[in-house]
Parts: structure tokens; C-alpha cells; sequence
């Protein structure tokens, strides 16, 4: 290829949020002419524009719905296309775009390329994965281990990797990396060292159409990965055991059905054991919820199979503490213990957590509704709760579910969470109540950017009515 042609070639990176932007910042640091498309525009993209502008990146922000129109003027010099996680990978635009024969590909998958040489875990699942994630890393980090997580988590897959060159390829051990079903559809080279899959529930099902769809693609990482280790505890992943491909079961009920093929089981005491060794106490996870627990033997049989004994292991997850907006204690408010769950963006993963703290519970949920099946949860309410406030754009399609389930608490709407917040403490004080949870069951995107800015909202009011009272 000629000097002039290269240089005439373009990388095209859609989307301007964390990944579009990491990857954009790779793609410079290797020399390529690089090209991001939006298209939203806004204060907060018209700043991030400006910076990536400064640094020599072309940005333009397209304020109107991604057409193939919008690639006409670069068509014949396209070299690659990478593709952000928020854009559906089946996109009539990008169908068009592999029509005319050009290279596109995930974020995940560009990083990918750089640092495959890297061992890794790749960690998927509908719920559990973060902490999963953030537990392993944490483990192999006090094992003096030099790890970086990324992905779904942590840094975007593309920033690990431009550290990576701007540090000479300084030698990581592993790479911890979450990686949800958006990513891994994007990204069909990802083949991790070990593939670890926690929970399997209806999910994002507005963007994959259907559960079988949605399971073929978290199954897809799995298939790839050198070593596999499984949830037995999830009864959709067990239900599959014989179709999926063979690894490491993991569960927490040693009388379950695939006991025999169980690796690490706890006993009735709540003692682990790997095989019919005894190794240490599950009370050294100092994290609510049986759910934990199976995360807990998830990162176990990952670290056991990365090298590590079981002492330092059992040493290591001592010190592990809840991660930001899982089932986050954030102290009391007049006698009332207030958990922020604001991650639980699925009906699932809510249900997990009305399930996990003291009872009788005050629920704050709403958001944007997604597919699934809400019966579980709302039985779960039944039982754990004393009344609900509702808040968002699906408040009051929520509270009319909850109406002909006969709910028997008080259920009260509101339009926003400050006004949900005070709501809840005087129905918590009326009721008896022990707690206050925020566990939305709901995507945040009506009134936030994303679960970590509702979650923060949140721990910000909780702490101004903590001043007051």
C-alpha cells in the first residue's frame, strides 16, 4: 500500500461516550487519521468535541439519527469502523456499511487485538458480573498480581489499552474484564484465558429481540474461553448443562441436583469446599446475600484455577467490601438502615436485593421499564416490604401491576427521587419499618446518564437528610 493511500485512510469511531472516545485516543496514538460521529449534541458532547478536537481527532456531532448518507463523503477511503457499545450492532446503517465489504468492529474488540497476548478473564451474566469482576480483581491485586479491569467496568478496553503503549507494554499478569452482551455481539475474536457466566435472566430484550438471541450471545464467550466456570445455582444455566460447553460448576447448596458435578460447594455450616476439601469459612465475606456467596465461589474457582491457594485467597476476600450502588449500606436515617441498590436495573436483579437486607422494607423503584418478567418480584414485595414509592417515567405503569397483584402495602408516586427520598423516610417511620432501599428494577436513562449517576444522587440526599435528622 502506497504512502499517499494510507495516509488518505480513515478509522471511523461512532459514538462519543467513554468507549468511542477511548478508542478514538488509540487509533491517534498508533498514527491513524481518525473520525468520530455523534449523533446527539449537547453542552456536555460539544466540550468532550472540542477536547478530542485540541488533540488532532476529527468530531462531528450529527444531531440527528445515524443514515448511511452520513459516510458518503469518506465511503471509498473507510479503512475501519469501531463501533460503541450503545449502538445496536444490528443497525440498519452498519447492515448497509458490511454490505459494501468495510471492516467494522467493538470497542471491546479493537482493544482486544492489542492486548490479547494478555491472560484475562472475561466475566458475563445477566446480574452478579460486577461484582464478580471487582471481587477477582481485588483478590489477584492483594496476591501482587499487576492486573487492570475493564470492559463493562472499570476503564473502557481501549484506555487499558493505550496504557499499555504509553508504558512501553509494561507486562500485566491479567486482565479482569466484565463484558456484557452488547460488547461481546460487537467483539467475535474476544477468547479469554477464563470465561466465567454468573446468572442468566430476560434481559435488554428491546435490542435482542428474544431470550434465545440473548443467550446465544453471552454463550458465544463462553465457547471461546480456554477454561469455563459456571453459576449451578442459576436454574436457566443448569436447566442447560448439557448443551453448554464443559467447565467448572460452582454453587452454594451442596444437596442441588448437580452436586456431583459441583467443583466448590458450601456445606450446611457455611464451610467451602473444593472437591471434599474443607478450605475456609463463607463468613469471610463481609457482603449481604446469598447471591454473594455464589459470586464469592465464582471468584474462587477463578483465582484457584489462575494459580493462587487457598489461604491467601480466604486472606484477600476479608477485606473485600460492597461495590459502589450494589446493595451499598449507606448508614442510618433516624433508626432506619438505607441501602443503595441503584444498579438493579432489571427486575431480577431488584428481586436479589429486597431478599438480602433486614426486613420489613420501604422500596424505591422507577425508571425506564424494561422487558421480563415482573411476576418474581413483585411476590418478593409481598413478602419483604411494608409500601413502595414510585418515581420516573414507568411510576405509574409499575404501580398499576402492583394494584392487581392486591399489593396490600401503601404505594405512593412521586416524580422524581428527592421527592421519593422524603416520601419513603415518613412511610418507613409510620410502617415500622427497618430499611430503606433504593432498588429502581428500571434503566436510569429517564432522569440520569446512566445507574452511577442515579446512585450518587441518591447517596448525596441520603446524606443531606442524615445531616438534618
Amino acid at each position: 500500500m502506497s504512502k499517499q493511500k494510507q495516509s488518505n485512510q480513515i478509522h471511523i469511531v461512532l459514538g462519543l461516550g467513554c468507549s468511542g472516545v477511548s478508542a478514538a485516543k488509540l487509533l491517534k496514538a498508533e498514527g491513524k487519521n481518525v473520525l468520530v460521529l455523534e449523533n446527539n449534541s449537547n453542552e456536555k458532547l460539544l466540550n468532550i468535541s472540542n477536547k478530542l478536537k485540541s488533540e488532532g481527532i476529527n468530531v462531528i456531532l450529527l444531531d440527528k439519527p445515524l443514515h448511511i448518507n452520513n459516510f458518503t463523503p469518506w465511503i471509498e477511503s473507510i479503512c475501519s469502523i469501531t463501533v460503541s457499545p450503545g449502538i445496536d450492532w444490528e443497525h440498519i446503517v452498519l447492515k448497509e456499511l458490511r454490505y459494501k465489504d468495510i471492516n467494522i468492529q467493538g470497542e471491546v474488540e479493537l482493544a482486544w487485538e492489542r492486548l490479547n497476548h494478555i491472560p484475562s478473564v472475561g466475566i458475563t451474566g445477566t446480574n452478579g458480573k460486577t461484582t464478580v469482576t471487582n471481587m477477582l480483581n481485588h483478590v489477584l491485586k492483594l496476591n501482587n498480581l499487576r492486573t487492570d479491569m475493564g470492559g463493562n467496568v472499570g476503564k473502557a478496553l481501549s484506555k487499558i489499552a493505550l496504557e499499555n503503549i504509553k508504558n512501553n507494554n509494561q507486562e500485566l499478569n491479567w486482565l479482569v474484564l466484565e463484558l456484557s452482551s452488547y460488547q461481546i455481539e460487537g467483539s467475535p475474536k474476544v477468547a479469554p484465558t477464563i470465561g466465567i457466566w454468573t446468572t442468566f435472566t430476560p434481559d435488554h430484550l428491546e435490542r435482542h429481540h428474544d431470550i434465545e438471541n440473548y443467550f446465544k450471545i453471552k454463550r458465544s464467550l463462553l465457547e471461546k474461553s480456554s477454561i469455563r466456570i459456571y453459576n449451578s445455582d442459576d436454574k436457566y444455566l443448569s436447566s442447560k448443562r448439557k448443551e453448554l460447553p464443559k467447565g467448572i460448576w460452582v454453587g452454594t447448596n451442596q444437596q442441588s441436583f448437580y452436586s456431583q458435578y459441583q467443583k466448590l460447594w458450601i456445606d450446611q455450616k457455611g464451610y467451602i469446599f473444593e472437591d471434599k476439601k474443607q478450605l475456609f469459612h463463607s463468613s469471610i465475606l463481609k457482603v449481604p446475600g446469598k447471591h454473594n456467596l455464589q459470586n464469592l465461589l465464582l471468584t474462587i474457582a477463578a483465582a484457584r484455577e489462575i494459580g493462587l491457594d487457598h489461604l491467601s485467597i480466604a486472606s484477600s476476600i476479608n477485606s473485600f467490601r460492597s461495590i459502589p450502588h450494589r446493595l451499598e449500606y449507606l448508614g442510618k436515617i433516624n433508626n432506619l438502615s438505607v441501602y443503595n441498590d441503584s444498579k438493579a436495573t432489571n427486575f431480577d436483579s431488584s428481586l436479589t436485593g429486597l431478599k438480602s437486607i433486614p426486613h420489613p422494607i420501604i422500596l424505591l423503584a422507577g425508571g425506564m421499564q424494561k422487558k421480563g418478567d415482573y411476576l418474581p418480584w413483585i411476590k418478593q414485595i409481598k413478602q419483604s416490604t411494608n409500601g413502595i414509592v414510585l418515581f420516573g417515567l414507568s411510576a405509574n405503569s409499575l404501580k398499576e401491576i402492583l394494584l392487581m397483584s392486591t399489593y396490600r402495602g401503601e404505594i405512593i408516586v412521586k416524580k422524581n427521587l428527592e421527592e421519593a427520598i422524603t416520601a419513603s423516610i415518613d412511610m418507613a417511620k409510620k410502617t415500622n419499618s427497618k430499611s430503606i432501599l433504593l432498588s429502581p428494577a428500571c434503566a436510569s436513562f429517564d432522569q440520569y446518564q446512566n445507574y452511577e449517576e442515579r446512585g450518587d444522587h441518591f447517596k448525596s440526599l441520603v446524606k443531606k437528610f442524615r445531616s438534618i435528622k
